[in-house]
């Protein structure tokens, strides 16, 4: 190694150094760091908010709780997170579906997520996957597309099956059956596991799941997958096909999570914040636990974040209006 190389990497560590030793003196000193899930315990955010507090916890020498508060759809933990002191001490993690699908399907909502929160960082996310009963005469997308047509031609549209009306599954199947130009039948349930043994079972031929939940169906092969709903493969499921290598390049449908923090969140605490989510979600051992979960762990910047929740939640009330979709 020449000299100025190994002077610009010396350089290069003690900038990280000194990067990492501001941003631990800007994060909020707090007593109690508590990280509110408005769902129960065991499901992904609360998989999240757990590995988080472990990282912030070991980083902060502080203690973390998670809190569990689930009710109304996830609304009655994140109007608790609205309503808490903007100290940087409570913060919210939070599935895609309640930040940019919810403010249109529920528009008496007692939170705007724009207005009542501070965008810290994406946590992680995962594909969602098109799947079908083995049953199913299809082995690919182009081929369920064509069994679609030639059912809907006998007014005997295929139905899919989704944990409830409005959810991202629910929207990722009229999207995918937009973009393909079939009629399909829309058929909610009241959670994942219904729907989801209604299609190992039989009962209905068509599925769209989160990757993490249909894995084990997969590899038993109690369910075949045709295609993740993104535009590359999945590193957790990399025998599956994307939509985009099918000729769907136009959708992009995920499962992700995210950190937020109320309004009054000073903005040097959320930037302290996100470089410590950033730095335990980047340890190899967490993205290695993550991705056997088939999760891709994500640190994004609160910009690129609020970003995101502003460009999804127009895509979605586009999709919500032009459907006619409708809470139950």
């Amino acid at each position: 190694m020449s000299s100025r190389p190994a002077f610009a990497a010396l350089t290069l560590a003690a900038c990280v150094t000194a990067a990492a030793s501001t941003a631990a003196q800007a994060a909020p000193a707090c007593g109690t760091l508590r990280i509110v899930v408005p769902f129960p315990a065991g499901g992904p955010a609360d998989l999240l908010a757990r590995t988080l507090g472990h990282g912030l916890q070991q980083r902060q020498a502080t203690t973390v709780i998670v809190d569990n508060k689930p009710g109304a759809n996830g609304n009655i933990g994140i109007d608790t997170v609205r309503r808490a002191a903007g100290d940087g001490c409570t913060l919210l993690v939070a599935p895609a579906g309640n930040l940019t699908i919810n403010p249109t399907l529920f528009p008496a909502l007692s939170y705007n997520v724009e207005r009542d929160f501070r965008p810290v960082s994406l946590l992680a996310g995962s594909p969602n996957v098109l799947a079908v009963n083995p049953s199913v005469q299809a082995r690919s997308v182009q081929e369920l597309v064509r069994l679609g047509k030639e059912a809907a031609a006998r007014k005997a549209p295929l139905g899919y099956a989704s944990p409830g009306v409005g959810s991202g599954l629910h929207l990722a199947g009229e999207l995918f059956a937009q973009q393909a130009g079939i009629a399909m039948l829309h058929v909610p349930y009241k959670g994942t596991t219904q729907a989801l043994n209604d299609v190992v079972g039989g009962q209905v031929p068509v599925l769209f799941g989160t990757l993490p939940t249909l894995a084990p169906f997969i590899q038993s092969g109690a369910l075949r997958a045709l295609a993740v709903t993104q535009g590359k493969r999945s590193p957790a499921a990399p025998n599956v096909p994307s939509l985009a290598e099918q000729g769907f390049a136009g959708i992009e449908v995920s499962s992700w999570y995210a950190l937020l923090a109320p309004r009054a969140t000073p903005p040097a605490a959320v930037d302290a914040l996100y470089a410590q989510v950033r730095e335990v979600f980047n340890t190899p051992a967490v993205r290695a636990d993550l991705q056997r979960q088939g999760m891709e762990p994500i640190a994004s910047t609160p910009d690129a974040l609020a970003s995101r929740i502003r460009d999804e939640t127009a895509d979605w009330a586009k999709l919500i209006r032009a459907n006619g979709i409708t809470a139950e």
